[in-house]
């Protein structure tokens, strides 16, 4: 079925608390991809983020980012109250995130809430069930957290021996000690689960399903390898063996150092991959459809000797394969995935690829900037998702500006588009990208409204002014949502309505 759905992350949607989050505004945009006849909402990935902001080096696969908990619904419950709110420095800049003052500041917000919520949390039937369903990874979660915290954010590597290894008396002291600490963070993660099921049922109430972003490794410094240093090629005093990284190219003659620990695919078989099972479980209580990042890496990634300075004495080595898919869809059933296979294609990328099913991108940036490109429209095939670009792409209007003439009037003549306007270009590439065999158009929501490099999510290799865009409020006319609209209805991309079940007599 043909479909179609804008990609806009969730820290970019307008609020009055510095970054987006489950706020009014996430429900209006709901709203406005319903009125636009959109049936999938693409999000980033919506874990705890740390030093450099990024999404895909979160604290934890399991937890969910605090930032996004909404304070104006910890008002409705009766835990904030507006002057709180408005006392709080969330940032002065409604374009951009500000990191720092959130830091500084939202925390104390929270414990605000958390110390009126905690007077009647033990008979809190729906909180006390939350903590049981999410134990597994929630208490070493929340330890993990805790500690970092009264290490002054230091790296679990660096933390006292026996906290390092995790031995028993000395976790169950740090947990004693910790208890405070440990049950706000409860809190916040039943706070951010509560808020976020209840908004996306909305979504699907509205015919709008939720395509969520999983990160192919998990970070080093991290909850997931200080509690399961099992599930990574570990040494005995748990520092890394080897580390994620790519090869030297014509790009870099060094290659790419990531510093991410490597899955020990072996020792995961042996146990049915169990701890991959839980993590996609668990994003499934997130999203509807799953896109994995980084998808190349299940069919080989390239291993970097830990403490080497570039990635020039690293290996290649072949990943599991279809053996985890087929050991995922035994114990979970459906896999509603989609394959981020950008970059470097080989043929054993290709055939894992098919052998899955599951469809790929195609990203029309990349389709106009070669002569024989795998992304251009002909080229396409129905199970893949067409993309104009991504959060790793500037914004198209940007992109106009900024390839060559002849690269420029390669994307003209090809879409048939001899507009002189930028801005009228940028929607003739919209077009196309609905004029696709692909099943699936995604479309950033920045293209549709021909923001330039201001608006850029992320610059690959670099460190500063990623992850803060945030869009302006009440930006979204209804002149936008019925151009969009009748682009889906040209294209026959407007969602079915789910089959009603019939009421039994």
């Amino acid at each position: 079925m043909r479909e179609s759905g804008i990609l806009f992350p969730i820290f970019s949607i307008p609020s009055r608390f510095g970054i987006g989050c489950f706020s009014k505004e996430a429900y209006e945009f709901v709203d406005f991809l319903e009125g636009a006849a959109q049936g999938y909402w693409q999000i980033l990935p919506v874990g705890p983020t740390g030093y450099g902001n990024s999404p895909y080096q979160p604290f934890s696969a399991f937890a969910g980012n605090p930032y996004f908990i909404s304070p104006e619904q910890l008002i409705e419950d009766g835990l904030l109250t507006w002057d709180e709110c408005n006392a709080c420095d969330f940032g002065n800049d409604e374009t951009k995130v500000d990191y720092g003052a959130l830091y500084q500041n939202r925390d104390a917000l929270l414990k605000t809430a958390f110390e009126r919520f905690r007077e009647n949390a033990s008979s809190d039937k729906e909180y006390r069930a939350f903590l049981k369903k999410e134990s597994d990874w929630l208490e070493d979660y929340a330890l993990y957290m805790s500690l970092k915290n009264r290490y002054n954010g230091a790296s679990w590597l660096d933390w006292d021996e026996d906290i390092k290894t995790r031995k028993p008396p000395a976790l169950a002291k740090a947990s004693g000690e910790l208890a405070d600490d440990i049950a706000f963070v409860y809190f916040k993660q039943y706070m951010f689960d509560k808020q976020w099921r209840k908004l996306r049922e909305y979504a699907n109430s509205k015919n709008v399903k939720i395509i969520g972003d999983l990160p192919f490794y998990v970070s080093l410094d991290s909850a997931d390898c200080w509690a399961h240093p099992e599930v990574f090629q570990m040494d005995k005093k748990l520092n890394p063996k080897v580390v994620a990284g790519c090869a030297p190219d014509a790009f870099s003659s060094t290659g790419q150092l990531w510093g991410n620990p490597i899955y020990d695919w072996k020792a995961l078989a042996s146990k049915g991959y169990d701890w991959w099972v839980r993590r996609i479980r668990r994003n499934y209580e997130f999203y509807d459809v799953i896109r994995i990042d980084h998808f190349h890496g299940f069919c080989e990634y390239y291993a970097v000797p830990y403490g080497d300075e570039t990635a020039e004495k690293g290996r290649l080595n072949k990943g599991p394969g279809m053996d985890l898919f087929r050991a995922l869809k035994n114990q979970i059933g459906e896999l509603r995935i989609i394959a981020e296979d950008l970059g470097n294609v080989t043929p054993e990328n290709e055939q894992l690829l098919a052998d899955s099913g599951f469809p790929g991108m195609k990203v029309l940036q990349y389709g106009f900037t070669s002569w024989d490109s795998c992304y251009v429209n002909h080229r396409h095939t129905r199970n893949c998702v067409v993309y104009t670009g991504t959060h790793d792409n500037t914004p198209t209007y940007a992109w106009v500006q900024e390839i060559s003439d002849g690269e420029r009037d390669f994307c003209r003549r090809y879409i048939n588009s001899m507009n002189s306007d930028y801005g009228q270009l940028v929607w003739d590439i919209i077009r196309e990208a609905y004029r696709s065999v692909a099943d699936l158009c995604i479309i950033p929501l920045q293209d549709y409204l021909c923001l330039g490099r201001e608006a850029r999510l992320n610059t690959p290799g670099t460190s500063d002014g990623n992850w803060e865009w945030r869009l302006r409020p009440n930006f979204l006319s209804d002149d936008l949502k019925r151009s969009i609209r009748g682009l889906t209805e040209t294209y026959s991309r407007v969602p079915k309505e789910p089959e009603k079940k019939s009421k039994e007599r």
